[in-house]
């Protein structure tokens, strides 16, 4: 997980009522590229589950998500055409213009 994005997950979780969240990336099909990362704010985290620490915030990763998540970076950005969480995914061979959606194959 990049700085901008422990950063950002903290300045979310200040407003939040419940703070004793993570948050939760996610891969399921769909997107228009065949995959896509969902992002939710969660207080559940399954035994199966992996939990990375960055400071004081966690991010929270399924076991299936986490194979096809295998080397990313979860990273932050704001800039002029706008913020959001993307992944820097090694392991797609290409994605869609937003960055939301990958392909494996």
């Amino acid at each position: 997980m990049s700085t901008s994005a422990a950063r950002q997950i903290g300045r979310l979780l200040a407003n939040e009522e419940n703070t004793d969240q993570a948050l939760r990336v996610s891969v399921s099909g769909g997107g228009c590229s065949g995959f896509q990362y969902g992002f939710a704010f969660d207080s559940d985290v399954a035994d199966d589950d992996i939990i990375i620490e960055a400071g004081d915030v966690n991010v929270v990763i399924d076991s299936v998500s986490a194979e096809y998540l295998a080397g990313s970076e979860i990273h932050f950005s704001d800039d002029l055409i706008g913020a959001a969480f993307t992944v820097r995914n090694p392991n797609a061979v290409a994605s869609c213009g937003c960055g939301t959606s990958f392909s494996l194959v």
